[in-house]
């Protein structure tokens, strides 16, 4: 089994399962951007958002409301978390991220993992079942769209601040 598909693996041990539904499961991140990292997994084996179609939405809606479920059960504030998808997913099997916006965390070491979260590449939740309603999938974004937003200056996610190095990015999102 390749790292790609090692959700997969993980989600067929119970004991990473978080919370556990007939149809789907949420385990925490095992290489975390944030204080808070989660993942939202159907059990069904979809492979990413770009096998999805207007069939899916009760499945999407399952998935969020399990996501507002971890955010609660840790005693958490839903406004301070981010819910979505990477619009150009490296894993295997369809999964939604919840994650805390302060991006705290010692896996947090590329410009790629910033961006992949604080532009485009994150799809917030309700922007792709809007779009998945409208459309009755989800289009890949093109290669040099994809290499333009990777290489987007380090902004903070939270004021007007740019970094100029991932450290300095680190250094003041502690000041959040």
């Amino acid at each position: 089994m390749s790292w790609q598909t090692g959700l997969i693996k993980t989600i067929l041990d119970p004991a990473n399962l978080i919370i556990s539904t007939d149809i789907a499961v949420v385990i925490a991140d095992k290489y975390p951007k944030a204080r808070h990292h989660y993942l939202v997994l159907p059990k069904e084996d979809i492979a990413s958002i770009f096998q999805l179609n207007r069939k899916h939405l009760p499945l999407l809606e399952e998935l969020h409301l399990l996501a507002r479920n971890i955010i609660e059960v840790r005693g958490e504030c839903f406004e301070s978390f981010r819910i979505g998808f990477h619009a150009q997913p490296s894993m295997q099997r369809l999964h939604l991220h919840v994650i805390s916006k302060d991006f705290v965390s010692s896996w947090l070491k590329t410009k790629k993992h910033w961006n992949s979260f604080n532009t485009p590449l994150f799809i917030p939740y309700e922007a792709l079942y809007e779009d998945l309603g409208k459309n009755d999938k989800i289009e890949r974004l093109p290669k040099a769209k994809v290499e333009e937003l990777l290489s987007k200056p380090l902004a903070c996610n939270q004021c007007e601040f740019v970094a100029k190095n991932i450290p300095s990015l680190k250094e003041h999102l502690l000041q959040h």
